[in-house]
């Protein structure tokens, strides 16, 4: 049997005290909430954290998703404690981001997806995880805070490498924050192995729509070594354009020339490159028909 190493267990009370938590043990003191990707690192000792911070007891200040007023616009504000399960049901973010619905259907399974949690899918920074490539097409803000204070940091330089991200070993992910904007669309389209596996190549699309033209064009893309998990060149392509077959097939071979993919036991790094460029288009077509 697979057996981690010994640790320290605390259970935070508050975002605060999590924070004196993590200060009191130091860099290599973990936070666990849903646990799926850091209990099988444990078990195998690829991670072997001297503590682990337990934030499940909060909740009420981490686990909410809420429309809320920012400046003369709105922002979707999702707490990082949020079940894929809880992001999956809430009507207030499925219905203004269908993208959140595409892409919690397939990530992992119904006993992953109640227990595991935004936050912690986007701290984990594996370069094939699902919500980074969604959270980067729609363009959100990513709220940390620690012994300083609150931070923002833009999603799209939030990952700074594979398993790596903003957030300092004394620093808690709180929040993440998506403006909401009149006449958007969004969509994601995946291609797996099996139901619930990590993506061979995803695509995700948000795109906003006036007067015929597109104002703003955002593409997330996951597993083909996009950096920032993102497609800025297909992007500003497509800005100033009027929607439609010939822009979005465009927009995907931009997307897959600048893509990074790594054959591995999920396929060679052509078959990944057409997948990119095929994902974006099909995804860009939902994402314009959903406007």
């Amino acid at each position: 049997m697979q057996v981690p190493a010994t640790f320290a267990y605390e259970r935070a009370d508050s975002v605060p005290h999590a924070i004196a938590l993590l200060e009191r043990y130091g860099p290599d003191a973990r936070i666990v909430a849903g646990g799926h990707s850091l209990i099988p690192m444990m078990k195998l000792r690829l991670a072997q954290p001297e503590a682990l911070i337990d934030i499940n007891g909060l909740a009420g200040e981490l686990g909410r998703v809420a429309i809320e007023r920012e400046g003369e616009g709105e922002e979707l504000a999702i707490g990082a404690l949020v079940r894929h399960a809880e992001l999956l049901d809430s009507t207030a973010a499925t219905d203004l981001f269908p993208i959140f619905r595409d892409a919690e259907r397939v990530i992992a399974d119904p006993i992953v997806r109640n227990r595991g949690t935004v936050g912690g899918s986007l701290c984990q920074a594996d370069p094939s995880e699902d919500l980074a490539a969604v959270f980067a097409a729609l363009g959100a803000t990513a709220v940390i805070q620690g012994p300083g204070g609150v931070r923002t940091v833009p999603i799209r330089e939030f990952h700074r490498g594979p398993y790596e991200t903003a957030v300092e070993p004394n620093e808690l992910l709180i929040q993440l924050r998506v403006p909401v904007r009149p006449g958007t669309g969004s969509a994601y389209e995946k291609v797996e192995r099996r139901v619930g596996d990590w993506p061979v190549a995803a695509a995700g699309a948000v795109l906003t729509v006036e007067d015929g033209v597109i104002t703003s064009a955002g593409i997330g893309l996951t597993a083909v070594g996009a950096e920032g998990f993102h497609a800025p060149e297909a992007e500003e392509l497509l800005t100033g354009r009027p929607p439609g077959a010939e822009a979005f097939a465009e927009a995907g071979r931009v997307a897959a020339e600048h893509c990074e993919p790594h054959a591995d036991q999920r396929g060679p790094a052509d078959y990944k490159r057409h997948l990119a460029a095929e994902l974006t288009r099909r995804a860009l077509t939902t994402a314009a028909g959903r406007i």
